[in-house]
Formats: structure tokens, C-alpha cells, sequence
């Protein structure tokens, strides 16, 4: 399973990014110029492409070619997209906030209290009595 850190880890160089999104090199950089897509850097400064560049360049590829939307659209176009997936997920953060049902609380590795959704089990819920109440209800009701 392919997680968004996991599709953000800049590891591609700049010649395995280009032949994967289909495009010359020079492409890249003057892309990477223009803020189109802006990879992660080395300590040598060069180039490191991730999974999610590489599918942006595939569709910066696809807006222009097919679509022919010049380059300032298509900066506008991943701009509106970055937008909605941060919207995206600001809304599903507060609708854990607003759903309490659906989470449970645990000790992080830290010991900090953090909420954590909750993990159906299987069979039946069986209430937690504690000992102090069971041996309160049998000395006042004895069978």
C-alpha cells in the first residue's frame, strides 16, 4: 500500500523522471524554472523527482498536448489541485473532530493522549464492569 509520504520522497534523478514522464531532461528544468514542478534537491543541488512529480509531469504533458492549455493555465490548474487536496484533507481532519464515535483514545510512544479511529471488532460488545460494582450488586441483590 502506497502512502502520500511514500508518493512525496523525492528519489528519482532528473534522466529516470524524464524517461518516465515521457519528456527530454531539458523539459524538466525549464518546467522546474517556470514553478510548473518543483523537485527536491540533493546536497549537490541536483534534481530529485517523486512519484506524485512524475505523474504531474505526465499531466502538465497531457494539459499541453492534448488539451492545449498554455503554460499559464496549467500552472493554474495544479495550483486549484494542490488547493483541493489540502481542503481535502482539512475536512476529513475536522470531520474526525466532529465524530467522536469513531475514534478512541491511546498512548502514543511519547505518552501522549492522541485519538485514533476505532477498529471493528468481531462478535459482540461486551460492557467493562469494574470489580467494585459487580461485588456492590451481589451483596445487595444475593440470589
Amino acid at each position: 500500500m502506497r502512502t502520500d509520504a511514500d508518493e512525496d520522497t523525492p528519489m528519482f534523478p532528473i534522466s529516470v523522471a524524464a524517461k518516465m514522464a515521457g519528456m527530454h531532461p531539458q523539459t524538466l528544468r525549464q518546467y522546474d524554472r517556470l514553478g510548473l514542478v518543483c523537485p527536491g534537491r540533493t546536497r549537490g543541488r541536483g534534481r530529485r523527482y517523486s512519484v506524485r512529480d512524475v505523474a504531474t509531469l505526465r499531466e502538465v504533458q497531457r494539459l499541453s498536448h492534448d488539451d492545449g492549455v498554455n503554460l499559464a493555465g496549467i500552472r493554474q490548474i495544479l495550483a486549484l489541485a494542490e488547493e483541493v487536496r489540502t481542503l481535502r484533507r482539512q475536512v476529513l481532519a475536522l470531520r474526525d473532530l466532529l465524530d467522536p464515535g469513531g475514534r478512541v483514545f491511546a498512548a502514543s510512544p511519547s505518552g501522549d493522549v492522541e485519538a485514533v479511529r476505532a477498529k471493528p471488532r468481531p462478535g459482540p460488545v461486551v460492557p467493562w464492569i469494574p470489580r467494585q460494582l459487580t461485588q456492590l450488586r451481589r451483596r445487595r441483590d444475593p440470589d
